[in-house]
């Protein structure tokens, strides 16, 4: 059983997953949209953009790709 992450991981993913939600947001999709450009449902990208999930770093790519914004833009 893997140990409980830190505090500020949580607040990370948190921060991310608001980089993810305003992208999405300006390229005027909904998260059943992206979702389907990257290959995962809607509850998926829920949890990704209120930090509930921790994604891997090639569904953090293809997102980035979908959302036509630099992954650094997303990680900042």
């Amino acid at each position: 059983m893997p140990a409980e992450q830190p505090a500020w991981v949580r607040t990370s993913r948190e921060h991310v997953g608001a980089r993810i939600r305003d992208a999405r947001e300006h390229a005027n999709l909904s998260q059943i949209q992206l979702g389907e450009l990257v290959g995962v449902d809607h509850k998926t990208v829920h949890r990704i953009e209120y930090g509930r999930s921790d994604p891997k770093l090639g569904l953090l790519l293809q997102i980035a790709r979908a959302l036509d914004v630099p992954l650094s833009e997303l990680l900042r």
